[in-house]
């Protein structure tokens, strides 16, 4: 990662994002900027010394390890590494906290992946509502959105032949969810859903493909093609070359207005949100603060000219705009009056820090909630559109768009 001020260094993998990205093709994990710290995890050289600002008895665990490696019958299977691993996952997961978990490197190297934007699966991103497995948003074009799975969808069975799996996501993580769902092209999984207003479960079987997620696509719409549309779909690594791209034909087509579509958008990087805000407000405007258990409170503020501030905007969201998307919605309306146009927002307020530890296993673990300029916390209740109005999915019309288009060209 190049070396940045710390303000710069901090990202956000908000998501629900766990962030995340992508269900099964991966998923988004909130997270921040930071250069990588490496945290030492010995060799499994297994010492019993407890340090001695550690007033814990660890005399049940080892009574536990002692008995599994003497007295467990199948001694192939007692691997000391997998053992330590599997403790520390357990100590995390104890936390209750969804978003804060322990990757081995297997799972690791998938969030890594996902990050990339490549990557085989599905194509769906995923989170939590309360404790239930659910879809933030199914990607365009995806064979999720293909299959007709919707955000907002419950996820609450996942079966696969081939892996010989068929379970209930009760109880289950994100990795080990995405580890489930994700697998070669060409192969298939079910997903078992409950969707708001069906009294039924739905089943759908999706056929992985290969999927190169785009973070921004840019058309020109309107009777004179004079609306810029920019569907901004993540906020990763490679957003910043391509919104550099997508400025420079808004400004040589000189639109006279814009859309930005952060539906089903599920997050990433804070700082991406930070510098695309910068491009609608003044220089050392508040975007969005960070609040940390000891109350205090870190503000990230804009940077740059904000060459876009001069041409009419609205903004699009609904139940999958999450996270880091849901920052710069916040941040457009409460300093820019800004309108948002569609649904309710998916709702996910906490930050996310990932730490790289040695062997390719990583740590995320939340550290902060993050408010709004004007300190709204989103989590659990997302932000409230200025002009609510759902898409009817019967129709091939995008209501919502067509609404955005309304709202930009007579301003209610």
């Amino acid at each position: 990662m190049p070396k940045v001020n710390i303000i710069r260094l901090r990202k956000i993998l908000l998501s629900l994002v766990f962030i995340v990205v992508i269900f099964s093709g991966g998923y988004f994990l909130g997270n921040r900027n930071y250069r990588v710290s490496l945290t030492k995890l010995s060799d499994i050289k297994i010492e019993r010394n407890v340090p001695l600002d550690k007033n814990v008895d660890f005399g049940l665990f080892w009574k536990v390890w002692d008995t599994m490696v003497s007295s467990y019958y199948d001694k192939t299977k007692i691997n000391p590494k997998e053992m330590v691993y599997g403790a520390i996952r357990g100590m995390v997961s104890a936390i209750g906290d969804p978003y804060t978990v322990f990757l081995p490197p297997e799972e690791n190297k998938v969030v890594q992946e996902d990050l990339q934007g490549s990557f085989q699966g599905v194509g769906i991103q995923i989170g939590f509502r309360g404790t239930q497995l659910a879809v933030i948003a199914p990607l365009p074009k995806s064979p999720a959105e293909e299959a007709g799975v919707k955000p907002g969808d419950y996820i609450i069975g996942i079966k696969d032949e081939n892996k010989k799996i068929d379970i209930s996501t009760s109880g289950m993580s994100l990795p080990d969810a995405v580890e489930t769902i994700r697998g070669t092209a060409g192969t298939k999984v079910t997903l078992t859903l409950l969707r708001d207003g069906t009294e039924k479960p739905i089943v759908v079987d999706i056929i992985r493909k290969d999927i190169n997620v785009p973070s921004v696509v840019l058309t020109f719409e309107g009777q004179n093609k004079d609306i810029a549309d920019i569907r901004l779909l993540k906020f990763a690594g490679e957003t910043n070359g391509e919104w550099e791209t997508t400025v420079r034909d808004i400004l040589k087509n000189k639109p006279k207005g814009i859309i930005l579509d952060l539906r089903n958008n599920p997050g990433g990087y804070l700082q991406g949100a930070v510098d695309i805000a910068g491009e609608f407000l003044p220089n050392n405007t508040l975007v969005v603060y960070e609040a940390k258990s000891d109350g205090t409170k870190t503000e990230f503020r804009t940077d740059k000219f904000p060459r876009l501030a001069n041409i009419p905007l609205v903004i699009l969201v609904n139940k999958g705009s999450a996270s880091a998307s849901e920052i710069l919605a916040g941040a457009l309306r409460d300093q820019a009056k800004i309108k948002l146009v569609g649904d309710i927002t998916f709702g996910k307020g906490t930050i996310q820090e990932p730490r790289q530890l040695d062997q390719g296993a990583g740590l995320h673990i939340t550290v902060a909630k993050w408010l709004t300029p004007k300190e709204t916390w989103v989590n659990g209740q997302g932000l409230e559109p200025d002009v609510k109005i759902e898409d009817n999915p019967d129709t091939q019309e995008d209501e919502q768009f067509a609404k955005a288009l309304e709202v930009l060209n007579t301003g209610k």
